[in-house]
């Protein structure tokens, strides 16, 4: 794979069209702002080892405390906002309180960003 090695365009023509039919299509701020949100919560490698492991399994805060070799509290607290921000969903079961992803694009959302960083790495080894 060749690499761009121009990081400033030489040129200083605007396509105006390209800009006017782009602008249409996006979406609007508001939007985009929920969406950098949404990586702020996956933006913390505790919150995205819970999300890894319940890409896995449904699990509770103390099987969660034992794979992450983390207390209950703090686990309980990465929960709470993955759960505020509707990306883990929580069911109760007698006295546990079972956690997994909140829908299926969450897991599409890791997996492919899982994918992603391992294609980078296989290529940077190879």
């Amino acid at each position: 794979m060749t690499k761009c090695k121009c990081l400033v365009c030489d040129c200083n023509t605007i396509h105006n069209e390209h800009v006017a039919q782009t602008k249409k299509l996006m979406l609007s701020d508001e939007i985009l702002f929920d969406i950098a949100d949404f990586y702020k919560a996956l933006a913390d490698s505790t919150r995205i080892k819970i999300i890894n492991a319940l890409d896995k399994n449904e699990l509770c805060v103390c099987d969660i405390s034992a794979l992450l070799n983390m207390t209950k509290s703090a686990v309980s607290h990465q929960l709470q906002n993955l759960k505020e921000m509707r990306l883990v969903k929580c069911r109760r079961q007698g006295k546990e309180a079972l956690y997994s992803l909140a829908d299926e694009h969450v897991k599409q959302v890791f997996e492919i960003s899982t994918e992603h960083v391992l294609e980078l790495r296989n290529e940077n080894e190879g």
